[in-house]
């Protein structure tokens, strides 16, 4: 140990620029590698042991893609069996996407400065056109079989928000709709069901997604709860024969902008009184009483209220421990701060593919993460909503 510390230190000593840091990965793998092969074999390297197993058998080339850089190892061989380090393990499946992408725009030269940088930082120059057709190919296989897997049960509730990211099509640069949809079924678990890419406003584009869900099993939505897109009201009501939860957050933002800076906090405030009923009778009653005391001063605001009560009051009909959860498109503001978070290293992505292959890898991910994690909503609370016929709230149609 006392050796290892003195190299350890003789290292950092020796180097203080960009190679100290790759310098001292390939000194930690080395270690590394040496302790799991020493185990494998039952005896240190050149140790005579009655308790071997095995013998070394010389090393392998093997380079390492770091965020510092190209590292190349020498891994230990193994005279019986093999032997492959722990920590070279494939990546995590986003982290192989983000990759997979920014190699494939390196290779077709779409890529900006800051992503060729990011390229080298990466370690990534020089890759071949067949060896990112490899990993594309192994990814796209495992993120399509989620995106086309049956949809099982009954999912009373829908969420379905939007991100734009950058697409190059056909030499131009467009700004491209990614479309997800997650819902929660009636055992209380959430689930990632879909994406798409598109342009979010048509009608067509809305209708075509959701029978794609439809076809795949989805049924039983009584809710579905987005942002105000002309499209998705009629879709929703023709495919799923479903009312429409406005965006709470989004509603209250877009009217805001209608009042004056200096009136806001008030307006604010008197539409929080609104959210804050316990019953839905209440909540409407208070609505219709917040619209006309509003209707002198701001009539603009006033008519927008009357326009939109029971599509932003629409969660009300439903079991009020789901009402914060239902008001808005919240639920999905961690996701896609995420998916923004990894579509903005790429810049502009090389072709839609690529938008699936990366969104529809962070999707997996997370679907898994909720797969493992309590219940989203409780059991108890889910049985009662999964029966409840929504005669108060009849389908909208936009």
């Amino acid at each position: 140990m006392t050796t290892d510390r003195m190299a350890l230190l003789e290292l950092i000593e020796k180097r203080a620029d960009g190679d100290l840091v790759r310098e001292l990965l390939a000194y930690a793998a080395e270690r590394l590698m040496a302790a799991e092969v020493e185990g494998l074999c039952g005896a240190g390297h050149g140790e005579r042991s009655q308790t071997r197993t095995n013998q070394r058998n010389g090393y392998r080339e093997r380079p390492w893609d770091t965020r510092a850089g190209r590292i190349e190892l020498k891994v230990p061989k193994l005279r019986k069996g093999s032997y492959f380090p722990a920590f070279l393990e494939p990546r995590r499946t986003a982290e192989r996407a983000l990759a997979a992408v920014i190699q494939e725009a390196y290779v077709h030269g779409v890529s900006t400065r800051a992503v060729d940088d990011l390229v080298q930082a990466m370690g990534m120059t020089g890759i071949s056109k067949s060896e990112v057709s490899r990993i594309c190919q192994e990814i796209d296989g495992r993120v399509n079989a989620f995106l086309d897997r049956p949809i099982e049960g009954e999912w009373p509730y829908l969420w379905i928000d939007a991100t734009y990211v950058q697409v190059r099509e056909q030499g131009r640069i467009v700004s491209t709709a990614v479309i997800i949809a997650t819902g929660v079924n009636t055992d209380g678990r959430r689930e990632v069901l879909g994406m798409s890419t598109g342009p979010s406003e048509a009608e067509p584009f809305w209708t075509d997604f959701l029978r794609s869900l439809a076809d795949r099993g989805l049924r039983g939505v009584k809710l579905v709860v987005a942002d105000d897109h002309k499209g998705l009201r009629a879709a929703a009501s023709k495919v799923l024969h479903a009312t429409q939860q406005r965006c709470r957050v989004h509603w209250m933002r877009n009217l805001l902008g209608r009042v004056p800076a200096g009136q806001r906090a008030m307006v604010a405030a008197l539409l929080r009184t609104i959210f804050a009923q316990d019953t839905a009778e209440a909540a409407h009653e208070q609505w219709r009483k917040v619209a006309d005391s509003l209707r002198e001063r701001f009539a603009k605001v006033a008519e927008l209220m009357d326009g939109a009560e029971h599509d932003v009051l629409a969660h009300r009909a439903f079991a009020r421990e789901h009402w914060p959860q239902l008001a808005s498109t919240n639920p999905l503001e961690r996701l896609n701060g995420e998916i923004k978070r990894r579509t903005n290293v790429v810049g502009i992505f090389p072709n839609p593919q690529a938008v699936t292959r990366l969104v529809g890898a962070i999707l997996l991910e997370q679907n898994d993460e909720w797969a493992v994690a309590r219940r989203y909503m409780t059991l108890e609370t889910m049985r009662p909503s999964a029966d409840t016929e929504l005669v108060s709230l009849p389908a909208l149609v936009g």
